[in-house]
């Protein structure tokens, strides 16, 4: 059986794409490669990045209060920096910081109103 080894993109409709994708680029750190798409290689990830696939019920208010049907996650260094940097562009936060045991959350709307959840993981315990 073949199984799929990684994400290889996300792609998604919004209003002004250049307006948006020069937006992420500007406060988000992204390396435009086209007009409107960014390309983030494996080789930069740290040990405890990974990527999630994750399905959610019809109902749940994970992804609220933005209306879209999905909703971005991504891995940064610092939670708590990377919010104070998208408010100050715009962004509107949403929530409180949280920690668990893998890693510090956080959440803001974009400027199309897509929920975003910043992650920023914890390196695996080492047992002893």
């Amino acid at each position: 059986m073949q199984k799929v080894r990684a994400v290889g993109g996300l792609f998604f409709k919004c209003n002004n794409p250049e307006k948006l994708a020069t937006w992420y680029k500007e406060h988000l750190g992204f390396e435009l490669e086209a007009p409107f798409c960014a390309v983030f290689n494996p080789e930069k990830a740290q040990p405890a990045d990974k990527t999630v696939w994750g399905v959610f019920k019809n109902d749940t208010d994970y992804f609220s209060p933005s209306r879209q049907r999905f909703m971005f996650n991504f891995i940064v260094d610092d939670v708590r920096a990377m919010l104070a940097q998208v408010t100050r562009a715009g962004a509107r936060q949403v929530g409180e910081v949280e920690t668990e045991d893998y890693g510090d959350f956080g959440w803001f709307i974009d400027p199309e109103g897509f929920k975003v959840e910043l992650w920023s993981p914890k390196e695996p315990a080492q047992s002893s």
